[in-house]
């Protein structure tokens, strides 16, 4: 075939696609409908708490299209990183979901899954073989970590994917675990037989959909040949310009050059990205280099305490002007009168309107609103004590004497009730190490089923 066409509706299952952009697409005949939904971007919850980025309706809605959409086309409908997460029980749920529509609306439906999840006891292995390295910045991984973990899960690469696009009864539909995420793509690809290096450096531009375009947006379609893939947005007011394509090639990485995945490193070093027309973008020179040793990314987390906040508007210029001294004396007042609370606390503050999204990164130190918001977090070891701590915060600025206060009816307003909010459990990312492995296929369980009429 002389190209692979591969549409994508948008960035993340579960965000909305304009149905319109999504039928323009499906016209231009795509080979395989790729969509990703997992990301550990919003948080070790998830994983922590067995919760899913979106409400299992928004997956349902959409899955709702994607699947009857697929099946007419005779076309394999990929979703990766069920749930958010991609654990075993995610996938279980999202196979559910297909069940369930392709019973609704009539369709036989050969439907195959893709486990993700490792056993903790090949970990305890791994972890004494010397498997396992920490990524940056993390630190080497203990056996107490892994037992506090509640599941532990691994990014797939293009290996079981590749396996089942392979396999004598085609899937119509397939829900991975966790994935790497330009790792379907990858291997539609890879199946098809063409340039490895071509079609990751695709699936790692349009897993996001269309948001390397201008404006940013859902449905993209990326078509692979030979020598070089094209970029193209099917919102027509939008386009894929070549500086914002390969801005978007730098998303969330480290490097701009060398970009690390299960199995090798994307090499962009002789890329190049040009303009086939005033909306599409072609890119070419993509090399993939392949590692010596198979490494996946290990992800889990653990539940370190108890989250409580309180939200407080400020509108006197005099307490904004010397916010950072009066916050400062507040926890200094909490450490006395809350000793042993506080030393089993931690408390942040996030005052809006002067650095709370940049901290200590923000470049406009000096610059004040005439409003702020000061959003106090404390989190501890139980909900109890994280509302204690919470509410003698918000009591004590409440009635601050700070230098050149006028009013003194109370210096904050307080927009919720009740007024201390307790947030639940709070979670912490605690495996996050690569692991060494020999088959990356039979790492990752796969399992076919046919559903429907």
């Amino acid at each position: 075939m002389e190209e692979l066409r591969v549409l994508v509706p948008n960035g993340m299952l579960g965000y909305g696609f304009p149905l319109e952009d999504f039928e323009r697409g499906m016209k231009r005949q795509p080979h395989g409908i790729v969509v990703d939904a997992g990301s550990t971007d919003s948080g070790p919850q998830k994983l922590a708490l067995d919760e899913m980025t979106c409400p299992e309706s928004a997956y349902y809605k959409e899955l709702s299209v994607l699947v009857p959409a697929a099946k007419k086309a005779g076309i394999p409908l990929i979703v990766s990183s069920a749930g958010g997460d991609g654990t075993n029980q995610h996938v279980d749920l999202f196979i559910k979901i297909v069940e369930q529509i392709a019973n609704e609306q009539e369709l036989s439906i050969n439907l195959a899954k893709i486990y993700s999840d490792i056993p903790k006891e090949q970990i305890d292995s791994a972890l004494q073989d010397g498997k396992i390295t920490a990524m940056q910045n993390v630190p080497e991984l203990t056996q107490e970590e892994v037992d506090q973990t509640t599941v532990v899960t691994a990014q797939m690469g293009a290996e079981p994917y590749l396996t089942l696009l392979k396999a004598e009864k085609k899937p119509d539909v397939i829900i991975g675990g966790r994935t790497y995420d330009p790792a379907p793509t990858a291997a539609l690809g890879m199946y098809y037989g063409f340039d490895s290096a071509l079609a990751w450096h695709m699936g790692k531009i349009i897993e996001c959909g269309a948001i390397c375009c201008v404006p940013a947006g859902k449905t993209v379609l990326g078509t692979l040949r030979s020598d070089h893939f094209l970029i193209e947005p099917m919102n027509l007011d939008a386009k894929a310009l070549p500086h914002t394509v390969a801005a978007h090639t730098m998303y969330e990485k480290s490097s701009a050059f060398n970009l690390p995945g299960p199995g090798g490193t994307l090499n962009l070093e002789e890329c190049e990205f040009k303009a086939e027309t005033d909306r599409t973008t072609r890119i070419s020179g993509s090399r993939f280099i392949k590692d010596e040793n198979y490494t996946v990314k290990l992800e889990g987390a653990k539940v370190v305490g108890y989250r409580s906040i309180t939200v407080m508007g400020v509108r006197d210029p005099i307490l904004i002007s010397q916010m950072d001294e009066a916050l400062a004396y507040v926890k200094e007042q909490m450490e006395k009168e809350l000793p042993e609370e506080c030393s089993q606390s931690q408390i942040i503050f996030h005052p809006y309107g002067k650095n709370a999204t940049m901290k200590n990164l923000e470049s406009l130190t000096d610059e004040a609103g005439h409003e702020m918001c000061v959003i106090a977090e404390v989190a501890a070891p139980n909900q109890e004590m994280a509302q204690l701590v919470v509410n003698r915060i918000r009591t004590t600025l409440l009635h601050y004497g700070y230098p050149g206060r006028v009013a003194t009816s109370g210096n904050i307003g307080m927009p919720f009730t009740p007024l201390e909010i307790p947030l639940g459990k709070v979670c912490q990312f605690n495996v996050y190490h690569l692991l060494k492995i020999e088959e990356p296929v039979a790492q990752f369980p796969v399992i076919m089923q046919e559903v429907g009429k």
